[in-house]
């Protein structure tokens, strides 16, 4: 090991990728986490709940772990943590809301009573084996974000966190663009920063622009208005409730989400309720429509949620009528569009009016457009720069408008998952080790063990269903004791084609009589090719054919 200080950066999620925001900082004695975020599955990832970042190198050099420190309480960057804190014990730093989020997520997963939560107040300086992190409040879709300044042995370093630049800020949420500064007076050394809107020109909206455009929806809606929107969205939730309070109408949520994160936030003071305004849904009888309003999970379609309920008739509580109006309050997050718009299209077919970002001014982004973004490099001025949070696309125009705000073409890196950077103490970089940073896909209890065959198999099911053949047989004489008995999951409706599988019968008798006693594997072989070859043949299709032969 040499003596001369160095200083690496491990992505282990989060670069070339929209989630899952996880990367290691470390030197030749110590280690720190930034963020521990995880992903929601593609389309194709049937049955798997969650994608978190491998830890492999994390649990490889654990030993030198002195903590793990969180931005802000998104899920794409605290969402993964349960599953790396069931074998790491060190401290989590963050702001005392995004704690209060993932206590409460710890606690769903029986680990909140071992964890070691620390909270930090803006501009606090925490000190983690050869780093010292400073912490400067950003303006997000979420309160009480941080981005970071980083003091290590070769140089000093700057991560924004995600972060937009409100020039009129709603409530104090803003960023600290002179902590920025006066950090980066001695210079810093690497630059990580938000490339989510970088093909975004000028300005993202303000939040005070958005709630002038909420005021005058609520003054001249006549019926329910019905708001959905990210449930960790604390400062566009206090809106909801002045405007309600405003026009006279009460407020109902419906949303386990939306509920504890409101509870979590009134008990720490970030959310005023006025008072007599919120309401429970069982009183929503007592008010005629244009005194109501209702704050409801869904934005993103998710089959589950509130609003994806109330849009196919099956809440228990709430039905959509003529006359309501109903503001999706959110962005649509690229992989949910389709089942975005079949909300607002059941929404529309039951008589709802649909705002939403596109039409109206109903939605702010939470990051920086490249207008903002020039404004933090101009802040920060650093001599390396390393885009993060954003699709490849993403990256390489946030290079390119580094280089256009005088970063050295050389030190602008397109950096992805797996690749380590590391900086010398003389200044020099160079691309370190590549290691493993696979995305890890959680299915109910299994972590990891659903892989590319397993998706494979589930997507033959979902695409051409499946046939169960169920032979019981003789093991001494080879003749059939039972069967053959013929099911058919999603592949045929079995009443319609009985007559199909009546002669799938006759197949894999036929196929019984040329095999020879004792040779079950090569039996089911048989049966399951023939069977195959029959129903592409009949059908044109290719279900997958499972053969149960039953030796007794």
């Amino acid at each position: 090991m040499t003596d001369s200080p160095s200083f690496s950066v491990y992505p282990l999620g989060g670069l070339g990728e929209i989630g899952m925001n996880c990367m290691a900082f470390k030197t030749q004695r110590s280690m720190v986490l930034v963020d521990c975020g995880l992903m929601f599955p593609e389309d194709y990832h049937f049955g798997v709940d969650v994608v978190i970042p491998c830890f492999d190198f994390v649990l490889q050099n654990k030993a030198m772990l002195h903590g793990i420190v969180l931005t802000h309480g998104h899920e794409d960057h605290i969402g993964a943590l349960p599953w790396l804190l069931q074998n790491v014990d060190v401290p989590v730093y963050g702001s005392q809301f995004t704690l209060g989020l993932v206590e409460n997520k710890l606690r769903e997963h029986d680990l909140a009573r071992w964890a070691d939560l620390r909270p930090v107040r803006p501009h606090d300086r925490v000190l983690l084996g050869d780093f010292t992190f400073n912490f400067f409040p950003v303006c997000h879709s979420i309160i009480e974000g941080y981005g970071l300044g980083i003091e290590t042995p070769v140089g000093r370093v700057v991560h924004t966190g995600d972060f937009k630049i409100d020039r009129n800020p709603l409530g104090g949420h803003a960023t600290d663009l002179n902590a920025f500064r006066r950090f980066s007076e001695p210079g810093v050394t690497l630059m990580l920063s938000d490339s989510t809107n970088v093909a975004r020109e000028g300005f993202a909206l303000t939040e005070r622009e958005i709630k002038v455009s909420l005021r005058e929806i609520f003054s001249t809606a006549k019926g329910r208005i019905l708001v959905s929107l990210f449930s960790s969205h604390i400062q566009r939730i206090q809106e909801v409730f002045d405007l309600a309070d405003g026009e006279g109408r009460k407020v109902a949520v419906s949303g386990k989400s939306l509920l504890r994160n409101i509870e979590l936030a009134r008990d720490m003071g970030y959310l005023r309720i006025p008072k007599g305004t919120f309401i429970e849904l069982d009183r929503l009888d007592e008010f005629g429509d244009s005194e109501l309003v209702l704050l409801v999970t869904g934005s993103q379609g998710e089959p589950l949620a509130a609003l994806s309920r109330m849009s196919m008739g099956e809440h228990r509580q709430i039905s959509v009528k003529p006359g309501d109006l109903c503001i999706l309050s959110s962005r649509f997050i690229p992989g949910n569009v389709r089942a975005i718009t079949r909300v607002i299209n059941n929404l529309y077919r039951l008589g709802a009016e649909v705002l939403y970002e596109k039409m109206h001014d109903v939605h702010a982004s939470g990051h920086a457009h490249a207008g903002e973004l020039t404004l933090m490099l101009e802040a920060v001025r650093p001599k390396y720069f390393i885009p993060v949070h954003g699709e490849y696309r993403h990256l390489v125009k946030h290079v390119r408008l580094a280089t256009e705000c005088g970063v050295e073409e050389e030190n602008a890196l397109v950096v992805e998952n797996g690749q380590s950077v590391v900086f010398e103490a003389d200044g020099s970089m160079h691309f370190g080790r590549t290691f493993r940073a696979e995305r890890i896909l959680v299915d109910g209890k299994g972590v990891g063990d659903v892989g590319q065959s397993v998706l494979r198999e589930r997507q033959l099911l979902a695409g051409e269903g499946m046939v169960i053949v169920v032979l019981v047989v003789d093991e001494a004489t080879g003749e059939i004791s039972m069967g053959p008995d013929i099911m058919s999951k999603g592949f045929i409706f079995e009443q319609q084609y009985m007559h199909l599988l009546d002669d799938a019968k006759c197949i894999v008798l036929d196929v019984h009589e040329n095999i020879a006693p004792g040779e079950t594997a090569k039996l089911k072989e048989r049966i399951r090719s023939a069977l195959r070859r029959f129903f592409r043949k009949v059908l044109g299709r290719d279900p997958v054919v499972v053969p149960l032969v039953i030796s007794i």
